[in-house]
């Protein structure tokens, strides 16, 4: 199993809907996908579960959506044992104990998803506290820095994927340095702008940090009871998400912007002066602005690729839906292929 972490602390430039398609093209290509969402915001889990689900899920038994007692479900949370992650992380939050056991939701044949909740939030102030009393030794903290990396093993084990995509907010926060440090690796959509690049350059230097405590000051320190992440967060690349050209934004501006990333990123992430000679070896894809298909998606609930004329997508639009599948497909291969040889935690 390897995890890869889908994080730009600039918001906006289509992280949750990159991992979406995703971890549905890379389930498309025969393998076995894991989907996490550690975003308090729980977009990830919106795109995949609908609102009844959702009402399910985090205990709304008064969803207006249901439409009534006797409306058919297809699965039951207390059932089935499924949950969100702050049902695993409760106990460590309520101070009654360590991490529960939580089934990740089957979206279809081999992709499932570990649900986002907006309660997350909330674990914030104990990741914070937790982490420095992680230098002494402390196991009740270094439990709590570890939550999140041992709810993904254990989900990972239950289901036994090959990938896991694990979907993070756009901060640089406690709950993103646990989330990050349970991540093999990360890959960063970006867009062709300055926000994105000062973002780059706040990123690199932050995950280099919480790199070297971890593997020098806390993980030396871990009890063997305690299964603790690696902390590798080894950078793939990045993937250019194309903006709607504006008028009052010439594609000389975007250009200029564009240009500029391999030399950030090669300095900012990989800490190398050798930008020249990188290049843009690390320019994973770069993927079209597909908005006109974002709403028929969305009102479908599938993937943008998936869409077909009885959703919609007639004429040029399902040319527009061809060339998405073909940019996906492209993505996926290259991801699978950069993976290959990277360390994982085992």
């Amino acid at each position: 199993m390897i995890s890869v972490a889908l994080f730009n602390n600039k918001g906006g430039v289509g992280k949750t809907t990159l991992t979406y398609h995703l971890a549905h093209m890379l389930q498309r290509l025969g393998h076995r996908v894991l989907a996490v969402d550690l975003d308090p915001q729980s977009n990830l889990t919106a795109a995949f579960l609908d609102e009844d689900a959702l009402g399910e899920l985090w205990n709304e038994a008064a969803t207006p959506a249901w439409g009534g007692p006797h409306q058919r479900r297809l699965w039951s949370p207390l059932e089935q044992g499924l949950g969100t992650v702050v049902t695993a992380i409760r106990p460590i939050m309520e101070g009654v104990g360590d991490i529960e056991d939580v089934r990740p939701v089957t979206i279809a044949q081999d992709l499932w998803l570990v649900p986002g909740d907006l309660d997350l939030s909330a674990f914030e102030d104990r990741l914070s506290d937790a982490w420095p009393r992680g230098f002494t030794k402390d196991p009740a903290a270094i439990r709590v820095t570890t939550a999140f990396h041992r709810i993904i093993r254990q989900a990972a084990e239950e289901v036994d994927a090959e990938i896991v995509l694990i979907d993070v907010g756009p901060n640089l926060g406690a709950i993103n340095r646990a989330a990050l440090l349970a991540a093999d690796t990360v890959l960063m959509p970006l867009a062709a702008d300055l926000f994105s690049l000062r973002g780059l350059k706040n990123l690199g230097p932050t995950l280099r940090s919480w790199r070297a405590i971890w593997s020098d000051v806390v993980l030396p320190n871990v009890p063997p009871s305690i299964a603790a992440p690696q902390g590798t967060m080894t950078p793939l690349g990045y993937v250019i998400m194309q903006p709607t050209m504006r008028l009052d934004r010439p594609v000389h501006a975007y250009q200029r912007w564009l240009d500029r990333i391999p030399n950030v990123f090669a300095t900012a992430v990989l800490d190398r002066p050798d930008a020249a000679d990188i290049g843009r070896t690390y320019e994973i894809a770069t993927l079209r602005n597909y908005q006109s298909l974002m709403p028929l998606a969305h009102d479908a609930r599938k993937p943008m690729f998936d869409l077909r004329s009885a959703d919609g997508a007639l004429g040029s639009t399902q040319t527009l839906v061809q060339r998405c599948y073909q940019d996906f497909r492209a993505l996926g291969e290259e991801l699978l292929r950069r993976l290959t040889g990277v360390p994982t935690d085992k």
